[in-house]
């Protein structure tokens, strides 16, 4: 049982008709117009294991970023989201059935896109993801919540694909040799970030770990990048997650489920639009950060890689697949792409310096 939308607003002083928002598949999210305009979700905890932890981290990266903002005479209730507290002071709704809810002000005037219509697209969103990593980069990362533990550590990663080709709990490894094969000659990859953040080579920062193009408002005259949203994964990370990551999404030639592999290759024109946008709104980067973003990108699109391949192995148990071969497929995906970027470094380190 749980109670109505409508009781969970008086809890945020809000009135009025609550309409179902956006298409997102994790948390359940109402948009209601109360003289302003305010979003209201229900924090999905299947996912999100402890929600006041989330929102504490939410909370106090955007209370960083609105400072911020302010400070470079920007516009902060546009900017950044701006979360609203319940009447007991709290950023969320705890109910008597133990759900959890929160709201901020919704953002007029603006769009997201699911796919980059244009090299331009990604610049602006680049600038966006850059100037969100800029201002945050003073911020101490450590006193944040691990929302997710060990999201991308990909020692862990690899040791758990290790384990899963061991355990070969559906039998199928026998047929994925290749594929097997291919993630176990790189486990010399897998340790090259996180050894580079544990002996402090670079910076904890924070990082926002679900860059995709959709997670960036743009103005919806301009196509300006205005704000970076969904911010429950922010957690202590390394910059190149979120730049690595990125570019696995908006530098493939294809969908993450494409079966015609001919279709897939790393787009560099993408690349260089996105490094263009992330370098010039990123003073904050280090040299060594910047000579490991071409190698971020190989290294991000491997991870997600073997993930969907032991998931495969492991009989299908966490991603959700559409039929029996999905998650080989998506492998298959990254895989070749792994390939491309490698065969493409050079070039892509030349699009980094220039």
């Amino acid at each position: 049982m749980t109670e109505k939308i409508g009781e969970i607003l008086k809890h945020f002083n809000i009135s009025g008709k609550p309409e179902p928002l956006g298409n997102g598949h994790i948390n359940e999210t109402y948009l209601v117009r109360d003289g302003g305009s305010y979003v209201v979700q229900k924090i999905n905890k299947n996912v999100f294991r402890d929600p006041v932890a989330v929102m504490e981290n939410v909370r106090a990266v955007t209370k960083h970023l609105r400072s911020k903002i302010v400070g470079a005479g920007g516009d902060p209730d546009r900017e950044t989201l701006n979360f609203l507290d319940t009447t007991d002071g709290l950023p969320y709704y705890r109910t008597e059935y133990g759900e959890y809810y929160r709201a901020y002000v919704y953002i007029d005037r603006v769009k997201s896109y699911d796919v980059a219509e244009s090299p331009e697209l990604l610049y602006q969103a680049a600038r966006a993801f850059g100037r969100f990593q800029n201002m945050l980069a003073d911020f101490p990362a450590e006193t944040l919540h691990e929302v997710i533990p060990s999201f991308h550590d990909t020692r862990k990663r690899f040791s758990d694909f290790k384990r899963s080709v061991e355990k070969n709990a559906s039998g199928r490894a026998g047929d994925v040799k290749d594929e097997i094969g291919f993630v176990l000659d790189r486990e010399g990859d897998c340790g090259i970030i996180v050894d580079a953040l544990r002996s402090g080579d670079i910076p904890v920062r924070v990082t926002h770990n679900d860059t995709k193009l959709n997670n960036v408002l743009f103005d919806e005259n301009t196509d300006e990048g205005v704000c970076v949203i969904d911010l429950d994964t922010v957690m202590p990370g390394s910059l190149l997650y979120d730049f690595g990551d990125a570019l696995r999404f908006a530098g493939s030639s294809g969908a993450e489920d494409e079966k015609d592999l001919s279709k897939i290759w790393f787009d560099l024109t993408n690349f260089d639009y996105f490094t263009k946008g992330f370098l010039e709104a990123t003073p904050s980067i280090t040299e060594k950060e910047k000579e490991l973003l071409p190698f971020s990108v190989k290294l991000m699109t491997l991870e997600c890689g073997m993930r969907f391949l032991a998931d495969y192995i492991d009989g299908d148990v966490y991603f959700k697949t559409a039929y029996p071969e999905h998650n080989l497929v998506r492998a298959r995906t990254q895989i070749k792409l792994v390939e491309d970027i490698e065969n493409k470094l050079d070039e892509m380190k030349k699009i980094v310096n220039k």
